[in-house]
């Protein structure tokens, strides 16, 4: 066991384990739910860590000497939660153990996503974890960022994904609907309104009618993600970018 120090005192953490004090007092402070925090946003945290991390780098608050260490741990972990989300797996939960219901508006997630980079980046500078004098969850993983900004943002660019995702599905259903509006294009049956039947219609006619319903759809999809592309990242605390370069 390894021993951390907060501004609460102290808690031993797993000689082996990623996550830090921060990570585990949310754990032991918040009722669990049993339920996970969604593999989409995980992934989506680590790709605003990298973004920010490369932004730091470019201008100058990030050595480079930290920073190659830092990108190296994040596209482990991406590729790691992309593992997951493939493969129906679960191994980034070893290492984001908060519960989805917490405190504030998502710090601890937050934190722990910074403790999980920040030993990850100092396993592969040879150092040993927890050795935050050298790479540190805040002050270098969470640079120029606040939870305020972090998370908003992620979930955003993890709705965009699914939203992708559900794009995907719903072109797709589209096409089959186009199929049967063909295939049935000769079938005549009965239409029907006010619960009463109504003039003939080709059933083609119809599944046509349903092909039109969903193209509208898939056109509100594109217009969400539109909606979802200005990110709070740079606004930090407040949203007055405080503690944030203005580069």
């Amino acid at each position: 066991m390894r021993l951390e120090y907060d501004s609460l005192g102290s808690l031993t953490i797993p000689d082996d384990a990623l996550y830090g004090i921060h990570s585990l007092r949310a754990k032991l402070n918040f009722v669990e739910s049993g339920e996970k925090i969604n593999k989409y946003l995980i992934k989506a945290i680590f790709i605003v860590k990298k973004a920010a991390a490369n932004v730091n780098n470019k201008i100058g608050l990030l050595p480079y000497e930290k920073y190659r260490y830092i990108v190296e741990a994040i596209e482990k972990l991406i590729d790691e939660v992309k593992s997951d989300i493939e493969n129906n797996t679960e191994k980034i939960y070893e290492k984001i153990i908060v519960d989805p219901y917490q405190g504030g508006a998502g710090t601890s997630l937050n934190m722990n996503a910074n403790e999980v980079i920040a030993n990850f980046a100092l396993i592969n500078a040879g150092r040993k974890l927890g050795d935050y004098d050298y790479i540190h969850p805040i002050d270098d993983v969470n640079l120029s960022q606040s939870t305020n900004d972090v998370i908003p943002s992620a979930f955003k660019i993890a709705a965009i994904e699914t939203l992708r995702n559900l794009w995907a599905a719903f072109q797709t259903l589209q096409r089959e609907l186009q199929k049967k509006e063909k295939e049935f294009a000769n079938i005549i049956k009965l239409g029907r309104t006010q619960y009463q039947d109504a003039a003939p219609i080709f059933l083609g006619q119809e599944f046509g009618a349903y092909s039109q319903a969903i193209s509208r759809d898939r056109w509100r999809l594109y217009n969400a993600e539109e909606r979802l592309r200005a990110l709070n990242i740079g606004g930090t605390a407040v949203g007055n970018s405080i503690n944030a370069d203005k580069r």
